[in-house]
């Protein structure tokens, strides 16, 4: 029987109240997200974790005194590892969670994979569109642990692939009807934010984020009131616009209310339990913009799940080395897409 390990990769999130601050430090230390000498890096790391560990504390605070990240992640790989034995009983198949900031981390993810001895990899982002603050970070991150057997396959991203679609499309559609289909509402496309420099640099991320969208609105097949916004601004920096809280007073002074569709979350974390369910449903009711609506992130709903497996069961269908999965290919003009860098 041939073995099989798949590495979920995701950001992760602190365990604890007293895990926040290491949390943070571990996140911005990443060069992927400081861009900075490691002499330079390290303390100004520091000195960001610090500063704002009370305001995150808070946060968490607000979601029990820990992140849900890792019990969300983990029912993801469990439904996928029992989808994929499944569909194929002759090979043993086991889902591994690599997390960027946090534990399990991907120093210990490498370690269990290796144990495993398998006879095939497939690395897969639980980030649907590529970044360099996200994917090519969680990348760089296993080739570094990685000493163990295994051909490798590594799938970059999946923004348009056809079963991640219609799990947005099909929650988009029950949280209308769960709210009774109101009238005169906005479908507001709410991603992580980014600074413009990045995206100016080269990252894909904002035209992997439209090419989602677009895809789920043609899903959706009807005439729809909707526009793409960003959110988790922090910093002096410009960041990639609008912001998701701006569309929210925007749609109350029209005297719209809004649905939030989190899409390029595929689970529920502080970014969706706390700044879009508690921080910016005050921001509507000050702006008069009722009704609101947040549209639940993707989880183990089956289409997405399905999606998973779909874009496993693709990339071990190629040569090992590394690939989007659906009908994707970057712009000639990114020139930080995962294919012109370094191939797995």
């Amino acid at each position: 029987m041939s073995r099989l390990a798949v590495v979920l990769f995701n950001l992760g999130g602190p365990d604890s109240l007293d895990a926040v601050r290491p949390f943070l430090f571990n996140l911005f230390r990443d060069p992927a997200i400081i861009s900075a000498p490691a002499l330079v890096r390290y303390p100004l790391a520091a000195a960001l974790a610090i500063s704002r560990t009370q305001a995150a504390r808070g946060n968490y605070s607000l979601m029990g005194g820990a992140s849900p990240l890792l019990a969300e992640t983990r029912a993801q790989a469990d439904a996928l590892q029992s989808l994929l034995n499944a569909q194929d009983p002759q090979r043993e198949t086991r889902v591994f969670i690599a997390m960027r900031y946090w534990g399990p981390s991907t120093q210990e993810a490498a370690r269990a994979v290796a144990a495993f001895s398998p006879d095939e990899i497939v690395l897969a982002p639980l980030y649907p569109q590529y970044s360099t603050a996200t994917t090519a970070s969680s990348l760089a991150a296993w080739r570094k642990a990685y000493r163990g057997p295994g051909r490798t396959r590594t799938i970059c991203c999946y923004p348009v692939e056809r079963q991640l679609i219609a799990a947005h499309a099909e929650a988009i559609r029950e949280a209308y009807a769960q709210a009774g289909t109101p009238q005169g509402v906005r479908l507001l496309f709410s991603a992580h934010g980014l600074p413009e420099k990045v995206v100016a640099g080269g990252d894909p991320y904002q035209a992997q984020v439209e090419a989602t969208v677009a895809a789920v609105i043609e899903k959706l097949d009807g005439a729809w009131d909707w526009t793409i916004c960003y959110q988790s601004r922090v910093g002096p920096l410009t960041w990639l616009g609008p912001s998701t809280e701006s569309e929210i007073r925007r749609a109350g002074e029209e005297g719209l209310g809004v649905v939030i569709s989190p899409i390029a979350f595929v689970s529920e974390h502080v970014e969706t339990l706390v700044e879009l369910d508690l921080e910016y449903a005050e921001v509507a009711k000050q702006a008069g913009c009722a009704p609101y609506i947040r549209v639940p992130a993707l989880g183990v709903r089956k289409a997405f799940i399905d999606s998973l497996s779909q874009t496993v069961s693709s990339a071990l269908g190629r040569a090992p080395g590394i690939s989007p999965s659906g009908e994707w290919s970057c712009p000639a003009a990114f020139g930080k897409c995962a294919l012109k860098g370094r191939q797995d």
